[in-house]
């Protein structure tokens, strides 16, 4: 998300460092860029211009310090304020409620809703620890009932059957004096998709909620239809009392004018965004780190919390172990590190939050994408074990049966070798004193050409 918002704010802002005092003249122009990237990136008008406004009024004639050129002046004051208008902390669920607290689901169709219901309940499970009930209040699509049904079962949380022949409001209150006797903590109620302009199926929901009177009540948005998606969730927010947002397939979205608008125009804060098709790809939304990648600056905090979710501790320190008592780091530990990389979005879902990476050519992008991790697994998978754990064997047949066994090309065989060796290196260098920078050090040699100068461009937070 915000690719292109991201290209256009670096090279602007890049454009007003090395003035000595920030003037009304000497920002107009940044400005107007400014406006034209947040336009195109399908931020709704009023907020672009209650954002410029705030921007020049702090900005003119702010003093340059000792410490900070003036283009680290401006983005700080650009900084603040995309927090300002994401709504700056992430808000929690609230889940202070006599048990079970009751999240309700709204959306239209084809939002993600029922994806995001399964999403959401995992996310609770594994990081709030509680335990949790979902149910299909959708009378109008046999399907999603099943759908949910099955992710139920695939993200371990409880499903409460219902059936189209049911009215959603008694299905409820069914599975909530289920969650009662049970003493399960969250009961989640996937409700149909809807227009806002339908008023019967709007009449449907508001009888609903009054009924259960849930805790919270989570507009599911595609981030995909831009400003409308902001102007669709006021619609909703004008009938029911919504208490947030879940914007959903950001990771399709370049530009993230939805992300931008929904808070100004519906005054309801983002508590989630999908960022992906999996089950745990829903991440918390922080403003302020998302106002950080929108500037190329990175998330590093969301980065580093995804290796504390999703890397296997006990793998990890085996493979430490191994590297310390000299048995080397074989290929077979290498397709591990490729597997974990997925676990945290691929080699990309990684980088977007890695500072600077907007710098990074689209050459050099296209080379490190999910496909490329695939390839590196499947010519791994084609070899035997043997020649996992001895790659010094692979030779001209060897690699001439792995590329065909894999369907690849030699290059592409020796090209993997090439990247493993370098690795092999780096693990070495890690397992002695002052390993962490040794091993930043050798990430650079890893990288595709274009990549190995640091991370310059913006400046540090």
């Amino acid at each position: 998300m915000f690719e292109n918002l991201t290209d256009r704010l670096s090279a602007t802002l890049k454009n007003i460092s090395g003035r000595g005092r920030l003037t009304e003249d000497n920002i107009k122009e940044t400005l107007r860029e400014v406006r034209m990237a947040l336009l195109e990136a399908d931020v709704a008008l009023p907020v672009v211009r209650d954002f410029i406004a705030k921007v020049k009024e702090r900005a003119v004639g702010a003093e340059v310090t000792k410490a900070l050129s003036p283009g680290q002046v401006f983005v700080k004051i650009v900084q603040s304020e995309l927090e300002a208008a994401m709504g700056e902390v992430n808000e929690v669920l609230n889940l202070a409620a006599q048990p079970p607290a009751i999240i309700m689901m709204a959306g239209l169709q084809g939002a993600g809703k029922t994806t995001s219901v399964a999403k959401l309940s995992k996310f609770l499970r594994e990081r709030e620890k509680k335990s949790v009930l979902v149910v299909s209040a959708d009378v109008y699509r046999p399907a999603a009932i099943k759908q949910l049904e099955t992710l139920a079962q695939e993200v371990e949380v409880e499903f409460f059957p219902s059936d189209i022949s049911q009215k959603p409001i008694d299905i409820a209150n069914a599975a909530i004096a289920h969650a009662k006797k049970k003493f399960i903590d969250v009961v989640i109620v996937d409700t149909a998709g809807r227009l806002h302009v339908d008023e019967e199926m709007m009449g449907e929901i508001i009888d609903l909620h009054k009924a259960i009177t849930p805790v919270e009540t989570l507009f599911v948005v595609d981030a995909m239809t831009g400003q409308d998606a902001a102007n669709t969730a006021k619609a909703f927010n004008d009938a029911l009392p919504l208490t947030g947002v879940i914007l959903t397939k950001t990771d399709g979205d370049a530009r993230g004018g939805a992300a931008l608008s929904i808070r100004h125009i519906t005054g309801k804060p983002i508590k989630f965004m999908g960022v992906g098709e999996k089950t745990d790809a829903l991440e918390p939304f922080h403003p302020d780190r998302v106002a950080s990648r929108i500037l190329g600056m990175g998330d590093v905090l969301s980065l580093i919390e995804d290796i504390q979710q999703k890397v296997d501790v006990d793998k990890a320190k085996k493979l430490e172990k191994k590297i310390k008592k000299g048995k080397g780091f074989d290929l077979e530990d290498f397709r591990d590190q490729l597997a974990q990389m997925r676990n945290m979005g691929g080699m990309m879902g990684m980088m977007d939050k890695m500072p600077g990476m907007g710098n990074i050519p689209d050459a050099v992008k296209n080379q490190m994408g999910d496909k490329m991790t695939d390839q590196m697994e499947a010519i791994i998978s084609s070899m035997t074990k043997g020649e996992r754990a001895k790659p010094e064997l692979i030779k001209g047949s060897r690699k001439r049966r792995i590329a065909a066994g894999s369907g690849t090309q030699i290059q592409d065989v020796n090209k993997l070798l090439k990247q493993f060796t370098q690795m092999q290196k780096m693990m070495k260098k890690m397992s002695g004193k002052g390993g962490m920078q040794k091993m930043m050090r050798g990430m650079k040699g890893m990288m595709p050409p274009g990549m190995g100068g640091g991370f310059g461009g913006m400046p540090p937070r």
